[in-house]
């Protein structure tokens, strides 16, 4: 274990002190809002420019471009550094390394989409939740429950928020403005962690650990672009966080409060990552006190101590978690279960082990893993990274234990904190090394050294890039691309009839012309769930038990929407929908016989299975936990007569029967 007596600098120096970060926070704060300021300004100007470069795809034209940018801007970022040039902290300097961050996060990230309205992943699966979510915001100024009418909150909605403000300024419906937002914010990660590890490094190898971060990021963290953030810089706040600790002496007040923000930010986005900042804080807390008591400390005081440095980190994130979690809280969430966590793909089955790739990656994993080891005790970096490594297997161990009782700690998620620790560890223990190989070889090598480490670091970073782009991302991208618009084409302009999402456009136009109504006034039961992805509706029903709403009650409406089936005739069901303890649907779009397809009988088919003759067909799914997947499709059968009376209207879109309820 890292001993807190011996923690040291990384320059060699030793003592029981740990010293404080190398910028103020007068100085950190001013730092971090221009950083931002310049990193979101700059990334979507840049993405504005790329969108308008028309490159006719499918082509392999857009990834060259983004190779050929990504090599010059590594060049130009590097360069300096293996001439000695210091960074420093002049503004001019600073705003040159924002840039360069912003620009090549940008540009590797945004030219393979340069054709599409949709970020990675288009609007299929999780991203069908993503894009409703930010729709919601768009809509709705005061924070609101992605699906369900009249419930607060439950998943975090602060970057949500933000991103429905943003849509709000440039003036574009919440799915199209999900796209420059994310990017916007892959860039503005990158020049955030930047600065924090500006805090705990020299600013050069802060810039190699930002560099990486990115690189990181593009295996796994540019998916879930809300907990990129946290998961980006929960390793140099980790490094803060054992400085503020293993310290003895007066309390570092500024790192404590800043820690906490950091945590009470992870709560306002991600709840996975704050739980898992909170048990990071919680490990080092219990290896620095277990230190000293075992170096002779009295067990009484060093809990105190400890106990009083916790605090503030505590009052700090709870308060900034409150912000989003208060009305959930208030409204009796806690007492509803969540089938949120019922999740156990095979990332989260096996441990990750990413030091063993056969890869550029895999080698700088392993580097990072060999440094971490042999520094722990000499280096309060290493021992603070070595920390959070060894609890991202003990949350793998806690997930596996909590399968006893059916649920999950989604412990695949800390993939991307993992690789970001280890490598980060890596480019600073390859740093520590070409260092003592300075001080080893004959002056005549040197410049030979140095060539060698900046061609080995572009050649790397480039290894790593392309690899995303040509095989890693390769899926997502397709799916950017080949998913449907809200318009009834995808970015290809292929307008397949057969394709449910080809009819969103004239389904949304007659919904509203049939209820007078603009959508977020209405309540949708429907069996295309892609609609709220693109129209701010509330649904009656979220698509899945998984991203459902505890207070929404899933499994209770369900239930309501089978026994609606079971009706006699149109006035019993208009009796139901009155007497139902949830808002009634106002419109209904389900799925109705074709004589020219094949009917499926079975009932656990999917959602664009040809119903039977006479029937109207509305596709639910259920948890099968631990099942992977984890949910069942069943249908739930309609008869058409049951909308033929007075109290409903009907039309008829596509495949889709319109039901408005009058």
């Amino acid at each position: 274990m890292p001993s807190s007596t011996s923690i040291g600098t990384d320059n060699a120096e030793h003592g029981h002190t740990a010293p404080g970060p190398r910028l103020s926070a007068g100085r950190t704060i001013p730092e971090l809002l221009l950083g931002v300021g310049t990193a979101a300004v700059l990334s979507v100007l840049l993405q504005f420019a790329v969108a308008q470069l028309g490159i006719a795809e499918p082509s392999d034209a857009a990834e060259a471009w983004a190779v050929l940018g990504s090599t010059l801007i590594l060049a130009l970022l590097l360069y300096p550094l293996a001439l000695g040039k210091r960074i420093g902290n002049g503004w001019g300097r600073l705003a040159g390394v924002w840039a360069g961050l912003t620009t090549l996060t940008t540009l590797l990230l945004s030219l393979p989409l340069q054709g599409t309205r949709f970020y990675y992943g288009g609007s299929s699966v999780d991203n069908a939740f993503r894009l409703q979510y930010l729709n919601r915001m768009a809509a709705n100024l005061v924070p609101a429950d992605m699906n369900y009418a009249d419930v607060p909150p439950y998943y975090p909605w602060g970057w949500f928020w933000l991103g429905g403000r943003f849509a709000n300024l440039i003036g574009w419906d919440g799915w199209a403005a999900y796209k420059p937002y994310a990017l916007a914010w892959m860039a503005v990660v990158v020049v955030v962690a930047f600065t924090l590890w500006s805090l705990v490094l020299p600013r050069e190898h802060a810039l190699l650990a930002a560099l990486v971060t990115m690189l990181a990021g593009t295996r796994h963290g540019l998916l879930e672009p809300y907990a990129w953030p946290s998961s980006a810089w929960l390793a140099p706040m980790a490094v803060l966080t054992w400085y503020a600790l293993s310290g003895r002496g007066r309390a570092p007040r500024g790192v404590l409060l800043g820690v906490g923000v950091f945590v009470g930010f992870a709560a306002m986005t991600y709840t996975l990552n704050f739980g898992f900042a909170v048990l990071v804080t919680v490990a080092m807390a219990v290896v620095v006190g277990g230190t000293r008591v075992r170096g002779g400390a009295a067990l009484g005081r060093t809990v105190w101590e400890l106990f009083r440095r916790l605090v503030p980190i505590g009052v700090v994130s709870g308060l900034l978690a409150l912000v989003v979690w208060a009305p959930f809280l208030l409204a009796g969430g806690l007492s509803e279960s969540s089938a949120a966590q019922h999740y156990l793909p095979v990332g989260s089955a096996f441990l990750p082990l990413p030091f063993t790739e056969f890869s550029p990656f895999g080698v700088l994993c392993l580097c990072g893993l060999v440094w971490l080891v042999l520094r722990a005790t000499s280096s309060r970096i290493a021992a603070a990274l070595l920390v959070v490594t060894a609890t991202v297997y003990v949350w793998f161990g806690l997930s596996t234990l909590a399968l006893v009782s059916d649920t999950t700690l989604l412990s695949f998620r800390l993939r991307v904190v993992l690789e970001c620790v280890l490598v980060v560890a890596g480019v600073l223990g390859l740093v520590e090394l070409i260092g003592w190989l300075r001080g080893k070889l004959p002056k005549w090598y040197l410049p030979r050294l140095t060539a060698f480490s900046v061609v080995l670091a572009l050649a790397g970073s480039l290894s790593v890039a392309q690899y995303q782009l040509d095989t890693g991302l390769e899926s997502k991208v397709r799916a950017a691309y080949e998913d449907y618009y809200p318009t009834g084409h995808n970015a290809f302009g292929a307008e397949d009839p057969d394709e449910p999402d080809s009819w969103l456009d004239e389904l949304a136009s007659v919904i509203s012309e049939m209820t007078g109504q603009r959508p977020q006034r209405n309540v949708v039961l429907s069996t295309n769930y892609s609609l709220p992805s693109f129209e701010p509706y509330w649904m009656f029903q979220q698509e899945t038990p998984h991203y459902a709403n505890p207070l929404g009650e899933h499994e209770q409406r369900a239930t309501e929407i089978r026994r609606w089936s079971e009706a006699d005739d149109s006035a019993e069901l208009a009796r139901m929908l009155v007497r139902n303890p949830f808002r009634a649907p106002d419109v209904f779009v389900l799925r109705h016989h074709s004589d020219t397809e094949e009917t499926a009988e079975r009932d656990d088919t999917a959602g664009d299975a040809n119903p039977p003759a006479g029937k109207l067909a509305l596709t639910l799914k259920s948890d099968v936990f631990p099942r992977n997947p984890n949910v069942r499709n069943y249908r739930v059968l309609f008869d058409r007569e049951l909308f033929r009376g007075p109290e409903f209207t009907t039309r008829e879109v596509g495949p889709y029967t319109v039901v408005v309820v009058r």
